[in-house]
């Protein structure tokens, strides 16, 4: 699934030279976006994986928010270093570093969209039934499934890399087809879990019987699931298109060549919506803002207070669920 092999098997067959050459032109001008997105976004992730990592109290959401921004971070390595391979011609084409670019970017997009899925779950279930959530809330629970989803996601990866000639030259015939309906089965689930419980969530602020206070929590929430929806979906659509479809077809290839800088867009723009709506609506002017401070307000899961010149302290800012434990 590299770009140079599929370049090999779509050379026009009307024998312009012209048409090769805008395709050419094409694939580098996208290389050069993903590559100024990936910098961008790698460079946002570490901030936001530092602050989280070594320089807040971390909570129920904020570990999620953790694992996600090492996901991200994980993927967005995975297409720098393909991109470079590909504009600079590095010798990243060769089958075996290119399958392990490609496990290493479907290990961490797998898992970002686990931990993305459980965000807006979780997200939805403490607003809905928030007092059962509080109280009845297993401790530790967001640590065990992140654990779990890694390790989850690391198996599908080494197997699909090692039965589908990603990381090995040889295919197995059988145990491909078997491991790539699985893994779209569980795209689609997650897919599914993650769609079904954002709209649950938007309805009940939006149009719920009772008023339910809007938090900055839920914003976050709405709006990266939003940016996933828009950018990072149609890179696991084409897992299914593949499934479907040969790996030749010139149509899948077109869809490869934009989902790849759209799923970039995705991972970059998590730490942008974080530190956009921590930074909403507050006085610049009167007082300094932290990173810190602004990522804490980002993930404040209480209402805001309007009054005039009253803030929430550092402690309140580490959120209410932070009793809820990891």
């Amino acid at each position: 699934m590299t770009v140079t092999a599929w370049e090999t098997n779509l050379e026009p067959t009307n024998g312009s030279d012209q048409a090769f050459h805008q395709f050419d032109t094409e694939i580098i001008i996208l290389d050069v976006l993903t590559t100024v997105v990936t910098l961008v976004g790698l460079a946002g992730n570490v901030v936001v994986f530092w602050l989280l990592g070594f320089r807040m109290r971390r909570n129920a959401f904020s570990v999620y928010i953790l694992n996600l921004a090492g996901a991200d971070f994980l993927f967005l390595c995975c297409r720098f270093i393909g991109t470079l391979g590909s504009l600079f011609d590095l010798g990243f084409d060769s089958r075996v570093m290119s399958g392990i670019v490609f496990a290493v970017s479907v290990f961490a997009y797998i898992s970002g969209l686990g931990f993305l899925s459980t965000i807006s779950t979780e997200g939805c279930m403490s607003n809905l039934w928030p007092i059962w959530y509080r109280c009845h809330r297993p401790r530790h629970l967001s640590t065990i499934l992140c654990a779990l989803l890694w390790a989850l996601s690391l198996l599908l990866s080494i197997l699909e890399g090692n039965y589908c000639g990603f990381l090995i030259s040889n295919m197995h015939d059988f145990w491909c087809p078997v491991l790539d309906f699985i893994t779209v089965a569980w795209l689609i689930l997650l897919f599914v879990l993650l769609s079904g419980s954002s709209l649950a969530l938007t309805s009940r602020l939006l149009c719920g019987s009772h008023p339910v206070p809007l938090t900055r929590l839920y914003v976050t929430i709405v709006l990266t699931v939003l940016v996933f929806l828009l950018c990072g979906m149609p890179y696991g659509i084409i897992w299914f298109l593949l499934f479907w479809f040969p790996s030749d077809s010139k149509a899948v290839f077109h869809l490869y060549l934009i989902a790849i800088p759209l799923s970039c867009i995705n991972s970059c723009a998590n730490p942008i919506i974080y530190f956009f709506v921590g930074s909403f609506r507050q006085r610049w002017c009167k007082r300094r803002h932290t990173l810190r401070l602004i990522l804490q307000k980002a993930l404040q899961d209480t209402p805001e207070v309007d009054e005039p010149g009253e803030s929430l302290p550092g402690e309140t800012l580490d959120m209410s669920g932070s009793s809820l434990g990891q």
